[in-house]
């Protein structure tokens, strides 16, 4: 019985967050206006559960333009330890006033007030692009900031508290420091016969030095909000981080920060664990691009991959070497008759020779120690280099890659 009323008490804090960008009043009470966090446990632990609350509904809702941030908690009944066996309801307040900035708003009458400045935003930093969609129903434009541009620092701090709802293992950035960039897009909309901007996504790249007077721009985080998603910001997005670099001389190439992503399935691109939904955006993105290169034509990509195809890739879209040789499988696969036997085996043996790279080096390094271990040592420590084991491992990993090549391709035929 005990148990029973103490599970009623739970409740999973991913189900009990809502958001809004609220534009206008009405959105207020607008059910459609609501989305959910992707995740909680950086604010509510591994579990993501709170307990001791009925009907328990926390509210963090946005201004759309400004970002002027309200936090609400709301419930029927809290646990109390003088009838609750001397047990505690879990603290939510201070758990989450903790991440927010400064001077959010705690009643609803203040954030509505407030909402009226909204009437006057206007994006900070420099117009990169202006574009539609939807047919031209809806307009959008993307902006570029730097640490440096004035009071953007405070709206930055309002904009990142979204990331610890959204991308696994994310922190805040020390925006301080002024190698940071920052791109931002917009929907510009008219209410009331006004211009209007809604906070639609935003991507943080750093600057890294490279010898000996050069830089190496590293895509550090991506992010879109999930009343945006599926209708092409992160491709825009991505693609105008390209062309801020790829005119400049000084950019050796374009980077990815692979250790700890608008994707469009889920509402975050985190691009400092890169997720395949962000790979697979950057794929489309850099494919689209190298299709255009002449090195990258069709009737070549049969040659196998070629340095002609890394220098052309370096020099007009500032891709690595690694990112390029991917762009060539994904292309070359689109190329071939995968019908056609001995295309489609030249072409799967092309890609496992280099997969297989990684995996003949470490047997190589091991064979090394043979000298210095025992028989029974090196067998122990080569029993996962069976042959038969790493043939089925690699064929495993090619079809996934293919799927993930095919993904790309469908994409790529809409455009």
């Amino acid at each position: 019985m005990l148990k029973n009323c103490v599970n009623s008490l739970v409740a999973s804090s991913n189900d009990v967050i809502e958001f809004k960008l609220v534009r206008q009043l009405e959105d207020l009470k607008d059910d459609r206006c609501t989305f959910k966090p992707a995740m909680s446990h950086q604010v509510f632990g591994d579990s993501e559960s709170i307990f001791g609350y009925h009907d328990l509904k926390i509210q963090l809702y946005y201004s759309a333009g400004r970002l002027t941030t309200y936090f609400g908690i709301s419930y029927s009944e809290k646990v109390t330890p003088d009838k609750f066996d001397g047990i505690q309801a879990d603290e939510i307040f201070d758990k989450v006033s903790e991440k927010l900035q400064p001077g959010f708003h705690t009643n609803l009458d203040d954030f509505c007030s407030d909402l009226e400045k909204d009437a006057n935003f206007v994006p900070f930093g420099d117009l990169k692009h202006s574009f539609t969609t939807n047919d031209g129903k809806r307009s959008w434009e993307i902006y570029m900031c730097e640490v440096t541009t004035p009071n953007f620092q405070k709206y930055h701090e309002r904009l990142q508290t979204f990331v610890l709802w959204f991308i696994d293992a994310a922190s805040f950035i020390d925006a301080d420091d002024d190698h940071w960039r920052f791109f931002l897009v917009y929907e510009k909309y008219h209410l009331d016969g006004n211009i209007r901007y809604a906070m639609a996504g935003y991507a943080t790249v750093y600057e890294y030095y490279a010898y000996p007077d050069n830089i190496r721009p590293r895509i550090s985080q991506m992010l879109v909000l999930p009343p945006f998603q599926r209708i092409g910001l992160g491709a825009q997005l991505l693609e105008n981080i390209y062309k801020h670099y790829t005119c400049r001389s000084g950019v050796v190439d374009i980077t990815v920060l692979t250790s700890p992503v608008l994707v469009l399935t889920s509402p975050v691109l985190l691009v400092e664990d890169p997720s395949e939904e962000f790979q697979r955006l950057r794929d489309f993105v850099d494919a689209r691009n190298c299709r255009n290169l002449q090195s990258f034509q069709p009737h070549l990509l049969e040659e196998g991959f070629r340095d002609e195809m890394v220098t052309e890739a370096r020099a007009k879209l500032k891709l690595n070497k690694k990112q390029t040789r991917r762009i060539y499988e994904i292309l070359r696969l689109n190329a071939i008759d995968i019908h056609n036997d001995e295309q489609y085996r030249r072409y799967r043996l092309n890609v496992k020779n280099r997969l297989n790279i990684p995996y003949q080096k470490e047997l190589q390094d091991l064979k090394k120690f043979k000298e210095k271990m025992k028989d029974g040592e090196l067998q122990a420590t080569l029993s996962f280099t069976d042959p038969g084991q790493r043939l089925e491992s690699l064929d495993r990993e090619y079809r996934e890659l293919e799927a993930q090549y095919q993904r790309v391709l469908q994409r790529l035929t809409l455009c």
